[in-house]
Formats: structure tokens, C-alpha cells, sequence
């Protein structure tokens, strides 16, 4: 739809409604081959494979919180298509027009330390394969740089330039790269899962990990109980769940250009529970034969291409894994921060100028390397953070304004989402007390019990929604009338 007359400080070309809406359900499943296909969701995988104590479990937990997720996914996914709004602007409906900037920077926030994290995982493929050599390998042990190997450096700037050059033409250059890039990575996984399994003289359900060994490389979990019991199966849907958590506020930046809701729907149906479900099997089979060959859990796939006799097939490895990474930090990291940050100041800020500051800061941050250590770990603590965000929106959407969204609104200063000077009390109200119980307690003090973290981002999807859901009714809002497309 065309927006007349916005404020000049909620507008500029690439916050506005999308006008043309060409992607299919094969673009929206291959949002999902670029997410998921990376160094980081194998190895997330692989570590939760190992908590599962069985190949059955594993899929079991997997299987059934893929279908969460993918329920999840529809929600936000239907907000897009509807409204044709990326994130931050659709926020504006419950926190306001203002208010919406502070959602917007939390999820940049995120979106940084992520884009870091897959930028670290990416380049320590290319170093895999560079140590192969005997004189690259004495200048990785001679050489440190800001904590790191001068080698891992300089592989970490190079892969950051790169992501910079896929986003320079906007989004539709996003499209075409994870459109060919997902089904790449795909079959990559499969040649290297084929490769060790005939290596390993064939596949069995029964992976054939000594308990002791699942014990030591699981000890730092966190989670109650031994591989395979109740509570860990339930860690591990938890936090397969939780490795969305972003997503789940921002998918709605790339269902805004779905055609209709119909490709939404199966686009995320193949590239949710059947797509997560495949990788995640082709992650098990591959830990178990790489166990089977090598004689030690491998839970990184550079890890594994690292031990392969042929030059070539490690260089396919690890050019495959690096692309992988690319597509995710483009689709789920560097396109919301973008429009995070171009939503704070959309005059001075574009679309490129928001995610170039975004890579910025992912630069600055790799000297600390926030998202070294246990993976599990990682990612319960940034999907914490966004949970009472997505509790509201989703409370909001659907429960309060019955889907019905002015779109013009979202661009007036002074229309329907003004609320107290641009801020909804009820909405910063009650994401600041979901933040209490899903991230500051757990994290920051030890009142909590130690399995809370792992349930942290549920906890504030359900307290920051609960208690936005009560304010509404105690101070509700005016009545907002249908979307006008």
C-alpha cells in the first residue's frame, strides 16, 4: 500500500510496506536452508545429539519441537504477510511508535553478537583447511592478534568483508543468494555424511558412544540427569526451540514479501519440521560415523573436514560451510539488524548504512568473543533476552487488536499508536517484568534454579505476554480499525 504523508522520523524506502511481493514458498523455505544449514546449527545439534543418549530421542525431541517452532513461525509469518512491515514497524502497533525502538535495538543487539558468532564459525573453517599446510600452521602458532592466531584474524576480516558485498544490492540480492546457496549446503552435508559412513563400514541406529564419554563432553550443560533421561530431552527441545528465539520477532522481514499467505504457510513447512528434522538426522549420522572412523566425538564439522586425506574434498568442505554461514548471517543477522537500526533513525539511516554499522560492531566484538564456550549456553542467554518481546507482539497481534492493524498509522507520530507520547506503558511494563524472570535473575544472580536458564526464553514469552494480556484489560486502548492494503 502507498503511505501518505508519513512523519519524517517513523519513514524512509525501506521501512515502508512492501509493494512488490514475489516470493514464493520455495524463497521462504530457502529462509530456512540458509538459517539452519550452518556451522553453528550443526554444532548445535550435534551437542544436543549427544544429551539424547539414543538416535530415537534425538529425533523425537527434535521432531516435536520443530512442530513448536514451525507453529511459532506461521504466527509472525502471518503478521508480515498481512501488514507487508519489517519488525521494527510492526512493533510500533504494541509499543508504540517510539516505543517500538527500544524492541528494535534489543533485537540489534542480537543480531550483532550472532553475527559474530557465525562470522568466528565461518572463518574457522577456512583456518581448518589453511593448517593443513606446514608453513600456515607455524604462522597459526607463532602469531596472536587480539587474543587470537594472526591466521584466524585475518580469516575472520576477510569472511566479514564478504558478507558486506552480498547485501549491497538489498534484499532481492538475499533472495537469489540463499536460493542457491541453501540447496548447496544441503548437498555438501550429505557427501560428507556418505563419505564417513561407507569410511565407517556402514550406518546403525545404535551409535555406539560410551556413556562416560556423553557424560564428559555433556558435563557442562546444565542440565539435570544423565543423556537420554526425562530432563534432558526436554533441555534439548527447549533449547532447539530457543535457537529461533530471533527469528521468531523477525521473520516477519521476509514473509513481508511472501505473495500470499498460502507460501508462507508451506514454505515453512518444508523448511521447518521436515527441513530441521533431515539436517538434524544428517548431523546424528554424521557425529556417529565420524565417532566410528576417528574414535572421538567431533562436534564441529571443520573439525571433521580438518582429518580428510584429499585437499580437494576438505576445500569443498570448507568452502561449503563457510557459504553456509553467509546465508545465515545475511538472512537472519545482518537484514533485521539493518532495519533495527534504520527504525531509530530512519532520516539519517538506511537499510546498508544499518546493517553496515551492525558488521561494525560484530568487528569490535571479536577480540572478546562473547560466543566461545558451551553452545547451549550461548544460546539460551541472547534467546532470553527476546522472549518478553515476542510475548507482547504476538499477545497484541492477536489477542488485543484481533489482527486488525492500521499500516498508515504505524507512520504517524501523532495516529492510533502514539499511546503516551509515542511509548505504550502497558507493553514496556510488561516486557520489563518478563526480562526480570527470563534474563536478569537467571543470568545475574543466583536465585534462580540453575535449570531456569534453559527455560528462560519460555518463561518470558509467557510472563511478558501474560502480563501485557492483564494490562490491556485493566488500561485498554482505543479501537483500531482493519488493515487497509
Amino acid at each position: 500500500m502507498e503511505i501518505r504523508d508519513p512523519s519524517p522520523g517513523l519513514y524512509n524506502e525501506d521501512l515502508a510496506p512492501a509493494k512488490v511481493r514475489n516470493w514464493g514458498s520455495f524463497s521462504i523455505f530457502n529462509v530456512w536452508t540458509s538459517d539452519v544449514h550452518s556451522l553453528w546449527g550443526y554444532y548445535l545439534a550435534a551437542s544436543l545429539f549427544l544429551l539424547c543418549g539414543s538416535f530415537t530421542n534425538f529425533l523425537l525431541a527434535i521432531g516435536l519441537s520443530s512442530l513448536v517452532i514451525f507453529f511459532l513461525m506461521n504466527l509472525i509469518g502471518y503478521a508480515g504477510e498481512k501488514t507487508g512491515v519489517p519488525y521494527p514497524v510492526l512493533a510500533r502497533a504494541s509499543f508504540g511508535v517510539w516505543g517500538a525502538n527500544l524492541a528494535a535495538l534489543v533485537r540489534a543487539v542480537v543480531a550483532c553478537f550472532w553475527y559474530g558468532a557465525q562470522t568466528a564459525a565461518a572463518s574457522g573453517a577456512v583456518v581448518a583447511l589453511l593448517i593443513r599446510s606446514d608453513s600456515m600452521l607455524a604462522f597459526h602458532k607463532s602469531t596472536q592478534v587480539l587474543g587470537h592466531s594472526g591466521l584466524e584474524v585475518i580469516c575472520y576480516v576477510l569472511i566479514w568483508a564478504l558478507q558486506l558485498l552480498i547485501i549491497q544490492k538489498g534484499m532481492e540480492t538475499v533472495r537469489r543468494f540463499q536460493d542457491w546457496a541453501g540447496p548447496a549446503v544441503w548437498i555438501a552435508m550429505l557427501i560428507l555424511a556418505i563419505g564417513l559412513c561407507v569410511k565407517a563400514g556402514g550406518f546403525s541406529f545404535d551409535h555406539g558412544i560410551p556413556m562416560d564419554v556423553l557424560l564428559a563432553k555433556t558435563k557442562d550443560a546444565g542440565v539435570s540427569g544423565e543423556p537420554g533421561s526425562f530432563w534432558a530431552l526436554m533441555a534439548v527441545g527447549a533449547t532447539w526451540i530457543t535457537y529461533f528465539a530471533a527469528l521468531y520477532l523477525n521473520f516477519c522481514d521476509f514473509s513481508r514479501y511472501a505473495r500470499d499467505k498460502d507460501a508462507v504457510k508451506k514454505g515453512n513447512l518444508w523448511g521447518l519440521p521436515v527441513n530441521l528434522i533431515a539436517f538434524s538426522l544428517v548431523a546424528g549420522i554424521t557425529t556417529i560415523a565420524a565417532f566410528k572412523v576417528y574414535g572421538e566425538v567431533l562436534l564441529h564439522p571443520e573439525q571433521i573436514s580438518a582429518k580428510f586425506d584429499s585437499w580437494l574434498l576438505a576445500l569443498i568442505a570448507a568452502l561449503t560451510f563457510a557459504v553456509a554461514t553467509l546465508g545465515i548471517n545475511v538472512v537472519a543477522n545482518f537484514v533485521s539488524a539493518a532495519f533495527d537500526i534504520s527504525n531509530v533513525f530512519p532520516r539519517q539511516i538506511s537499510f546498508k548504512k544499518g546493517g553496515y554499522i551492525a558488521a561494525a560492531i560484530a568487528l569490535a566484538l571479536y577480540p572478546f568473543a562473547p560466543w566461545e564456550g558451551n553452545a547451549a549456553h550461548f544460546v539460551n542467554a541472547i534467546g532470553a533476552t527476546m522472549g518478553p518481546l515476542l510475548g507482547v507482539i504476538l499477545v497484541d497481534y492477536y489477542l488485543v487488536a484481533k489482527r486488525n492493524v492500521n499500516v498508515a498509522a504505524l507512520y504517524q507520530e501523532h495516529g492510533e499508536y502514539r499511546y503516551e507520547g509515542g511509548w505504550n506503558v502497558n507493553a514496556l511494563v510488561a516486557a520489563g517484568i518478563g526480562s526480570v524472570f527470563s534474563t536478569f535473575l537467571p543470568n545475574f544472580t543466583s536465585v534462580l534454579p540453575s535449570w531456569w536458564n534453559t527455560y528462560g526464553w519460555f518463561f518470558g514469552v509467557a510472563i511478558g505476554g501474560g502480563v501485557y494480556l492483564v494490562m490491556a484489560t485493566l488500561r485498554p486502548r482505543h479501537a483500531i480499525a482493519p488493515v487497509r492494503a
